[in-house]
C-alpha cells in the first residue's frame, strides 16, 4: 500500500487515549516501547467482532462459527503479510514471550526423542552451544537457559561494546560448530539499536544454526520482511504495534515449524486420538492447542492494517527524526547518561540515567507533568549490570508522537537533578 504523509498530529485524533490530561497536565506518551496506544479501529474491529460474530472457530457447523474462522484466518494472513511471511508459516501465541517458550519448549521435546526423525535436526545434545547476546530482554534469555539445564547445553553470550554495540569479533569466535541456536534481539529495548541481522545470520548459517529473531521491538517502527533477513524463527507482540494484549505472533520458516514437536497438547491441534496415542496437524494448528484468541487477532489485523495505511516507510522515517532529536537532546543535558550511545541505525528509544536521581523518583517526577516513561531495568538485568547501573528511564516513542512532545519531555528531564537537589 503507498505510503501517506505521516502528519502525527492527525494521527492522534485516531487513538482515543491520546486525548486525556494525566495529573493535570496534556499526557505524553513515551512508553510506547512497553504497550502502544491502540487506534478506534483496533478498538472497533474487536468489539464489532464480539458483539456480531463471537464464536468457536474451526469445525463449527453453524453461521456465526464459519463466519468467526474466516475473520480468524483472514486475520492471519494479514498479520503474516506484514511481516513477508506466508499464512501457514504463523503461528498465533499470547506474545513473544509464549512464541520463545514454545520454540524452546518444542527444541526440548525434540531433543528427548519427541517427533523424531523430523526433530533430529533441530535436537541438542550435552555440550551443544545456545548462544545468546547480553543485551536480550529477559523473554529471550531464560527460555534457553532452562534449555541449556534441560539438555546439558552450554549457553553462551555475545558481548556489547561500551557504546552498545554487539562485538561482532567476538560473536565470530563464539559461534562455531558446536553452535546449534543462536537467539538475538532485532532492536534492544534498552538501547534502541537495530542489531546486525545480516551478520549474525551468516555467521549462524555457516555454523548450520537456527537463528531466533526477537522482532518486538522492530515490527512496529521498521518495515519488516523476516523470510528475507533470512532468520529461521521469529515472534513479536501484537499490544507493542497498535494492538491488544494477549497476541503475539511466531513467523517460522515452513521446513523448520514442520521440524518441531508440539509443545502444548489437547484439542485443536490434532488429527486422530486414541486412548493410547495421538496424531498432530500440521503448522501452524500444530502448535495452536485449545480455545484461540480470536477477537485479539482480529484486532491486531486491523493494526496492521493501520499500519499498512500510513505506510511503514513513512512510520520509520518519521520515528528516525524522533530519535535523532531525542538523543541530541538528551546528549545536552548535564548529568544525564545515555545506555548504548552507539552511532548506528536506531529506533526511537533511549534509556538514561540522571546522576545522583533514581530512576524511579525521576520517573514519578515527569509523570507528575503528564509525562509517561519506563522506570527500572525493563526486563533486562545482565545489560543494565554491564552498563553499571540497576535501573534506567527509557523514554520511546511511536507513530503518534510528536516533535513538540519530545521538547516537552527534554525540558521536564532537565529540571530533575534541580528539584532533586544534585548538581550545580
Amino acid at each position: 500500500m503507498t505510503s501517506v504523509a505521516l502528519d502525527p498530529t492527525a494521527l492522534q485524533a485516531d487513538f482515543p487515549l491520546l486525548a486525556q490530561r494525566v495529573n493535570d497536565a496534556p499526557l505524553v506518551y513515551l512508553d510506547s516501547a512497553a504497550t502502544s496506544q491502540r487506534p478506534q479501529a483496533v478498538i472497533d474491529a474487536e468489539i464489532d467482532f464480539v458483539t456480531r460474530t463471537n464464536s468457536a472457530v474451526h469445525r463449527g457447523a453453524h453461521t456465526l462459527a464459519a463466519e468467526a474462522t474466516e475473520l480468524f484466518e483472514d486475520a492471519r494472513a494479514a498479520v503474516a503479510s506484514f511481516v513477508g511471511a506466508q499464512p501457514e508459516q504463523l503461528v498465533w501465541t499470547s506474545g513473544a514471550t509464549a512464541g520463545l517458550n514454545l520454540v524452546a519448549y518444542a527444541i526440548g521435546n525434540g531433543s528427548a526423542g519427541r517427533g523424531a526423525p523430523a526433530s533430529a535436526r533441530v535436537a541438542l545434545r550435552p555440550g551443544d552451544e545456545i548462544v545468546v547476546t547480553e543485551a536480550e530482554h529477559h523473554a529471550n534469555l531464560i527460555p534457553w537457559q532452562e534449555l541449556a539445564l534441560r539438555t546439558g547445553a552450554v549457553l553462551r553470550h555475545i558481548p556489547v561494546h561500551d557504546d552498545g554495540a554487539l562485538d561482532l569479533d567476538a560473536a565470530a569466535d563464539i559461534i562455531g560448530e558446536r553452535t546449534r541456536i543462536v537467539a538475538f534481539t532485532h532492536v534492544s529495548n534498552v538501547l534502541g539499536i537495530v542489531n546486525p541481522v545480516e551478520a549474525l545470520v551468516r555467521l549462524a548459517q555457516d555454523a548450520g544454526a537456527l537463528t531466533v529473531l526477537d522482532a518486538c521491538q522492530s515490527a512496529p517502527h521498521l518495515p519488516l520482511d523476516l523470510p528475507a533477513l533470512g532468520v529461521d524463527l521469529a515472534v513479536f507482540s501484537g499490544h507493542k504495534m497498535l494492538g491488544p494484549n494477549a497476541i503475539g505472533g511466531l513467523y517460522g520458516r515452513s521446513d523448520v515449524l514442520e521440524a518441531l514437536p508440539p509443545f502444548l497438547l489437547g484439542g485443536s491441534m490434532i488429527t486422530t486420538v486414541t486412548l493410547d496415542g495421538a496424531e498432530y496437524l500440521p503448522p501452524p494448528q500444530r502448535f495452536e492447542a485449545g480455545t484461540q484468541p480470536v477477537s485479539q487477532a482480529i484486532a491486531l489485523a486491523a493494526a496492521v492494517r493501520y499500519l499498512d495505511a500510513v505506510g511503514m516507510d513513512a512510520v520509520h522515517a518519521h520515528e528516525q527524526e524522533l530519535e535523532r532529536r531525542l538523543r541530541d537532546g538528551l546528549r545536552s543535558i548535564p548529568g544525564i547518561r545515555l545506555l548504548g550511545d552507539a552511532d548506528a541505525e536506531r529506533v526511537a528509544l533511549s534509556a538514561f540515567d540522571v546522576e545522583g536521581v533514581h530512576a524511579h523518583d525521576a520517573g514519578q517526577f515527569l509523570d507528575a507533568r503528564g509525562i509517561a516513561v519506563r522506570v527500572g531495568h525493563h526486563c533486562a538485568q545482565p545489560l543494565h549490570r554491564r552498563f553499571g547501573v540497576t535501573a534506567t528511564v527509557r523514554a520511546s516513542a511511536a507513530l503518534y508522537t510528536t516533535a513538540d512532545e519530545v521538547d516537552v519531555f527534554l525540558d521536564a528531564v532537565s529540571g530533575v537533578r534541580g528539584f532533586f537537589g544534585v548538581g550545580a
